[in-house]
């Protein structure tokens, strides 16, 4: 008989981006040491997420064991993107350590980190042998990415033997068909469906409901859906894309939700392409000028 998993709950919190939840739900009894570690990971990566890279930085100390000093590295990359060049270096010292090389967590920082740098090729370096569901799903996030959703399908199936009913397997089919389009975005809505009647509404499913949507055209729909995520997170960023994409749709001023985006996010693939058009703009006009 399996043992009983004493931190599905918290996994699943933070899988579908129920992070406060995820925190404060994790004074959990009787942990192993290694459940203790990936705990305490978990609580950390959601502090991540809601943006307090400096309560990780400062409350994990140089004794903390491995995975959770990757952990650390990922709220130093996040929160300081002028130094980002020290951290991938000491990233890369860690990775090449024998040691502690191959440590899961480390990999999967390593593949997040070196996603974000669009650095795809160096991400699978890292990620692309799996060991577990979040790198298996991570590799699915890279392979959508390179616009190959042939590997991407290829990982998709090795988590459905694995577990065809874990969330990540859920949430990778998922994006795999938003990814796809056609028929397959139906398929994609009814997952996040699902999810919404089974879980609380986090501004994650909100925002995948709304991206169906918005593919079947059902605009106002999303825009319901958005506005909803947004009380829930005012700064989340992918709120505030979709926001600006689903009111240029709908015929409606984005140009708040576009001031938002830059201002939180700078960094965004939104903002620069909306800052690359305008310099586009400006050159196109002074040189008929």
């Amino acid at each position: 008989m399996a043992a009983p998993d004493h931190l599905f709950n918290l996994r699943n919190n933070f899988y579908l981006g129920s992070y406060q939840a995820a925190i404060n739900n994790s004074d959990l009894p009787n942990l192993s040491p290694d459940d203790a570690i990936e705990r305490d990971c978990i609580v950390y990566r959601s502090y991540i997420a809601l943006s307090s890279y400096q309560l990780v930085i400062n409350e994990i100390d140089s004794s903390a064991a491995t995975p959770l000093q990757a952990v650390k590295l990922l709220a130093q990359y996040l929160s300081n993107p002028h130094e980002k060049e020290s951290t991938i270096a000491s990233l890369k010292e860690w990775l090449a350590d024998p040691a502690i090389g191959n440590n899961a967590t480390l990999r999967l920082i390593a593949g997040i980190v070196f996603m974000h740098e669009e650095d795809y090729i160096e991400a699978l370096k890292h990620t692309n042998t799996g060991g577990t569901m979040e790198l298996h799903a991570l590799n699915v996030q890279i392979f959508i990415k390179m616009h190959r959703s042939d590997y991407a399908e290829k990982q998709l199936r090795v988590m459905q033997q694995i577990d065809e009913d874990h969330t990540l397997t859920q949430l990778a089919n998922a994006w795999l068909n938003l990814a796809v389009c056609g028929s397959k975005i139906q398929e994609a809505y009814l997952i996040f469906q699902d999810f919404s009647e089974k879980y609380p509404m986090t501004g994650l499913i909100l925002n995948g409901k709304a991206v169906c949507c918005m593919h079947m055209g059902n605009f106002d729909e999303a825009e319901t859906l958005l506005l909803e995520a947004l009380n829930k997170d005012a700064k989340d960023p992918e709120t505030l894309a979709n926001l600006v994409v689903c009111s240029l749709h709908l015929g409606k001023p984005s140009s708040r939700y576009l001031s938002q985006l830059k201002l939180a996010h700078p960094e965004h693939i939104l903002v620069k392409r909306a800052a690359s058009a305008e310099d586009s703009f400006e050159r196109a006009v002074q040189s008929v000028a």
